[in-house]
């Protein structure tokens, strides 16, 4: 039977795919029907139709699944944040452990047996809703010409009015709220992305979960005007006095009546740090590179705990760290499995106290600074200059005096200093042979994982081990494949479900050189 758009079909669900869409098959047809949750019974309208497979808008649960929930969000199936809020938690568990084990085989080239032997259980949440400490907004305006701010709907720009996400912290919607009040009265524009016209693009709110302090960026469609840069070392702490106004009476206005979205902002409990943003470009990226404290503190600190995750022979007992967060700073978004995450990432490193390493794509230290307190020497490298100021400063203030930073991109960092040694410049006290021969190479890259040039020069370093922390199974099993290939193997790999509700996981890998 041919199928065609807008023809109704029911269906039973089989199967999730890496999306989280429902699979289901009639008649030797594939449906993929997003928000189906395998086990339902559906009616689905085709939207989309090829000579094998379509793609249905679900209409109907017939008969729902044994896996299925109720979400908590009422805009789940609109908003393209969350794909499996209808499906049971464990079962998002099973389907991400899944995941990593089918682009490790299919991808990566690894035989079931093999993967079947390293993978351990994947590492879930207690409570897996309320656990983003970094949100973005995009701002714009209804059909009625009103501003708005929430999500935008998937596979599009068009923007979901929601200011209460239920995997965001609860302060969210006050800090929406009062964004958008403030520029109603003050006549403030939003941006459109059609015309280029209108001010304010984003909301970035980030909550230190153990500081309790909280950040406010906003992103404006403005080129910097002012020459100072909040990463040089001599910006200070602002205070405020929320009858006045920022008590210096000299601060830049980028904003319309800028102290009075301050004021507002002060009156929140944590409120620590209010910045703006500046990018101008006519593109999709969020954030330009220039920012401007307007009140309070230029960043925002927290705390991570590392533990023994269970396994025996785990070299360490516990340690915590402080970190100091700007608004354009990698940190992972989820606090509580990130303690789990970089847990195990210590643990497979292996650590004695004489171990040299590298680890690339540092962000603002907080990998590096753990496998410091167990190492010898560890060489951090980021492309973010502020990522880099920040990782120095987290060194600083943590009593960390043996681990150094660069700021380049790995794929050129790693080569240049394989092939030519070292650059004093670059790092203090360093050993040009313990550096082109390192005994650990830890690499957490985004989501388009390794470059070419990075992954061919750990091969040349040889380092005896490799921890490799992924946020996409696919690139992760890809660099996999040539990293086994050049003479390495698999021993241990496990998930941490950073992103519940959605179909993301995070991924810790070692592989161990082979000695022949």
């Amino acid at each position: 039977m041919e199928y065609k758009k807008n023809d109704q079909v029911t269906v039973t669900i089989q199967d999730i795919g890496s999306g989280g869409e429902g699979i289901g098959r009639v008649n030797g047809f594939t449906l993929f029907i997003k928000d189906a949750v395998a086990g339902d019974i559906v009616e689905a309208r085709i939207t989309k139709c090829t000579k094998n497979y379509a793609y249905g808008r679900l209409e109907k649960v017939i008969t729902p699944s044994p896996f299925r929930v109720e979400p908590r969000c009422r805009l789940h199936r609109q908003c393209g944040g969350c794909q499996l809020q209808t499906l049971s938690y464990d079962k998002q568990l099973e389907f991400k452990q899944k995941k990593i084990r089918d682009d490790l085989i299919r991808i990566g080239g690894f035989s079931p047996g093999q993967v079947d032997a390293c993978m351990e259980p994947i590492v879930g949440m207690e409570d897996p809703f309320c656990y983003r400490n970094k949100a973005q907004y995009p701002v714009g305006t209804d059909k009625n010409g009103n501003v708005i701010t929430g999500f935008y709907a998937g596979r599009t720009h068009n923007i979901i009015a929601n200011t209460d996400c239920c995997l965001g912290v609860p302060e969210n919607e006050r800090i929406l709220q009062c964004v958008l009040r403030y520029m109603e009265e003050n006549h403030v524009t939003a941006y459109d992305e059609a015309s280029g016209q209108g001010l304010i693009r984003h909301v970035l709110i980030r909550k230190g979960f153990t500081s309790g302090e909280i950040m406010v960026c906003l992103v404006i469609n403005q080129k910097v005007t002012h020459t100072s840069c909040m990463c040089d070392k001599d910006v200070r702490s602002r205070v405020f006095d929320s009858v006045s106004g920022p008590n210096s009476g000299k601060e830049q206005q980028y904003l319309p009546a800028q102290e009075k979205l301050c004021r507002e902002l002060a009156k929140i409990d944590g409120m620590t740090s209010v910045s703006v943003n500046f990018n101008p470009e006519g593109n999709n990226v969020i954030m330009g590179k220039e920012i401007r404290t307007i009140w309070g503190n230029p960043t925002i600190s927290d705390t991570i705990h590392v533990r023994d995750m269970g396994r025996k022979g785990y070299p360490f007992t516990g340690q915590e760290l402080t970190f100091h967060i700007s608004p354009l700073s990698f940190y992972q978004i989820n606090p509580v499995q990130t303690e789990k995450l970089y847990s195990l990432a210590l643990e497979y490193a292996g650590l004695t106290g004489q171990e040299t390493l590298w680890d690339l794509y540092c962000g603002i230290g907080t990998i590096s600074l753990f496998l410091a307190r167990d190492a010898k020497k560890v060489y951090g490298v980021e492309v973010i200059p502020q990522a880099i100021y920040d990782a120095r400063r987290n060194a600083e203030e943590n009593g960390i005096s043996n681990a150094e930073f660069i700021v380049g991109k790995a794929e050129v960092v790693l080569p240049a200093f394989y092939e030519h040694g070292v650059s004093e410049k670059d790092f203090r006290e360093a050993s040009a042979e313990a550096m082109r021969h390192p005994d650990v190479i830890v690499v957490d890259p985004p989501r388009k994982g390794c470059g070419e040039a990075c992954l061919s020069t750990i091969l040349k370093m040889k380092p005896e081990r490799v921890v490799y922390v992924s946020c996409d199974p696919a690139t992760l099993a890809r660099d996999l494949a040539v990293l086994c290939d050049g003479g390495y193997e698999l021993r241990r790999v496990r998930g941490v479900d950073q992103f519940p509700q959605t179909v993301h996981v995070e991924c810790v890998v070692e592989i161990q050189r082979k000695h022949m």
